[in-house]
């Protein structure tokens, strides 16, 4: 009741992986920032009432709280905190990307940034330290902001920076996904799916629980932000969410044996990068049951 929009934009994870190598190829500095109380930030427009909390007013007294400002478990709150920071940023002077509304640019000059948030999770970057530092203090006159400094974490991703480039993995995120799943122990696979599968919709006994198959998907196919090598794999199983059998519950299980003979490994952004994208293909010359 009482509010029409509650999309929020989040940053695509593409974006996330091409800033990255354009930061590692111009050898920009990447900082990380976290607004703290996100979601009370937000400006609301419809009129919203809240019951107070328990014992806050005596027996009897049916006032209600009306909010000035958005509330965590609001539908809209994500969405009304985006629109105040995104509003903010443009004030600062920056451009809002049209491809991914959570990219925002800055050109004065020669000077360059580029903020990129997903909710309050921001990450900046550019040539121009000192206006990086212009715009963290602008933030933290507007927001509630924590400085986590030098960018090393964000959503679940590593990364670790060097003269060469930049690495980007998910060690900590695969290795809780093995533990979780009770692979942690079991033997490593050299291939993340046989060469020969004959994988098909109705290749076995449908699994009586699907649920514990979709959330396994889930959980691999945000593991392809970093790990390429899974996706053809991945993306073949995330065929069968609507009917898992157990031949596709046991590849799934076949792919965690092969991260784990090798979970700290991910994507490198080379300092010395060109530019040029580089694509590759792999024919199996209509070997699918499936699509042919």
């Amino acid at each position: 009741m009482d509010y029409t929009e509650t999309f929020a934009p989040v940053a695509k994870l593409t974006t996330v992986r091409c800033l990255l190598a354009v930061a590692a190829a111009k050898n920009w500095e990447l900082h990380q920032l976290d607004v703290n109380n996100a979601s009370l930030h937000g400006e609301l427009h419809e009129e919203v009432c809240m019951i107070p909390p328990p014992s806050y007013l005596s027996s009897g007294d049916n006032r209600v709280c009306k909010l000035h400002k958005s509330l965590y478990g609001l539908k809209q709150a994500p969405r009304q905190w985006f629109e105040k920071f995104s509003l903010s940023l443009r004030k600062f002077g920056f451009t809002q990307s049209s491809n991914d509304h959570s990219l925002f640019t800055l050109i004065k000059g020669t000077s360059f940034l580029a903020l990129l948030v997903y909710v309050d999770d921001m990450v900046i970057t550019g040539n121009d330290f000192l206006q990086i530092q212009k715009l963290k203090h602008y933030l933290s006159t507007c927001f509630s902001i924590k400085d986590l400094g030098t960018l090393k974490y964000f959503l679940g991703l590593e990364l670790a920076r060097s003269p060469q480039g930049i690495s980007l993995y998910q060690c900590k995120y695969t290795l809780d996904l093995l533990k979780e799943t009770g692979m942690a122990g079991s033997k490593p696979a050299a291939f993340p799916i046989s060469q020969q599968h004959r994988l098909s919709s109705d290749c076995g006994e449908p699994l009586q629980d699907p649920s514990q198959y979709c959330r396994l998907i889930g959980h691999l196919i945000y593991l392809t932000i970093s790990r390429p090598d899974i996706t053809y794999a991945v993306q073949l199983l995330n065929q069968f969410m609507h009917k898992p059998c157990q031949p596709h519950l046991d590849a799934a299980y076949y792919v965690l044996r092969y991260l784990k003979s090798s979970p700290g490994q991910g994507l490198f952004f080379p300092s010395n990068s060109d530019f040029q994208i580089k694509a590759y293909c792999d024919a199996d010359w209509a070997s699918c049951p499936m699509t042919r």
